[in-house]
């Protein structure tokens, strides 16, 4: 009889047969939380934990660029304070100037009757850092649901659209950015007043489409927000285009344009509040109704005829 030692150690199921098994879970947890959203919950549970490590580590860099802010020299500062008094001096006249136009403007305005444009507000942002997929232009700022932030607020800065919400944390929230290949944005050409959608390309560009090749688009061209979409005020700077390809094949033609943000730069933004939606008229809420009541007038008609 062949007796055999026992083995030293148990193994346990197949590598290849472990490699299997955990591959097929995944793909089946990625598939399911893309088409559901069910691990959103378990992504705010886990933010909610690891952010204090985030910040512990990102404390150093914080106080180096603090140390090298506080050791600052301060001749440069008192130079640059003698510059601003002087700029302020020499300014001051535009500035008076300036601020009678507006209140002539605010007259004219009540004479007239015309309503004034839509008045924003929010809340400024600091850019934390950048998200960790290379394809993808997103950013992630110092704000979350304490701050009331929700998804879809529109981020601008001083030179114009950054991009927008789309998911938010206890502590930080993640802003998709214009360039994006998945973000789109409804514009106009400010010099005629077309209205078209921007798109980004996922490289720092935006394209802009859906316009024919006999449009009346210029390089130079400025692109400000046409406030259809809801989420963006009107009139917000977009995008400059930059190039443009005409093909006589093609019915539409290739518009580059390149965004007046600093999207591809860290720094503060602004968070804008949401728009409030304007209610819909209740004819237009139920569209049978209203054709229901245009028949029995089509009847008349050809009874008539």
């Amino acid at each position: 009889m062949d007796h055999q030692p026992p083995p030293f150690f148990k193994r346990g199921p197949a590598p290849l047969a472990q490699l299997s098994f955990y591959t097929m879970l995944s793909l089946a947890l990625l598939f399911v939380d893309s088409r559901f959203q069910t691990l959103e919950l378990l992504r705010q549970g886990i933010s909610f934990f690891t952010h204090p490590l985030q910040q512990a580590a990102h404390a150093p860099v914080e106080f180096l660029q603090n140390s090298a802010g506080y050791f600052s020299s301060l001749s440069r500062l008192e130079d640059e304070n003698a510059r601003l008094k002087r700029a302020q001096l020499v300014n001051a006249e535009t500035i008076l100037r300036t601020r009678q136009l507006e209140a002539e403007n605010e007259r004219l305005r009540k004479l007239l009757d015309v309503r004034e444009r839509q008045k924003v507000s929010g809340q400024v942002a600091q850019v934390i850092y950048a998200a960790r997929d290379p394809f993808s232009r997103r950013v992630i700022v110092d704000k979350g649901l304490q701050d009331k932030l929700s998804a879809g607020q529109p981020v601008v800065d001083d030179a114009g659209v950054v991009g927008q919400v789309t998911r938010v944390f206890p502590f930080v929230a993640e802003i998709t950015l214009i360039t994006d290949k998945d973000q789109a944005i409804p514009v106009q050409i400010l010099r005629t007043g077309q209205r078209s959608v921007v798109f980004g390309l996922g490289d720092g560009q935006l394209d802009l489409r859906f316009l024919p090749a006999s449009a009346d688009v210029q390089n130079g061209d400025t692109l400000v927000t046409s406030g259809l979409d809801g989420v963006f005020p009107r009139g917000l700077p977009v995008a400059k285009v930059v190039h443009i390809e005409r093909d006589t094949s093609y019915s539409f033609a290739r518009i580059h344009c390149a965004p007046l943000a600093w999207v591809e730069h860290f720094g503060e933004v602004m968070i804008l509040d949401p728009r409030e939606v304007m209610p819909v008229p209740e004819e237009l809420k139920a569209p049978e109704a209203a054709k229901a009541l245009k028949r029995p007038t089509t009847k008349r008609r050809l009874k008539r005829d």
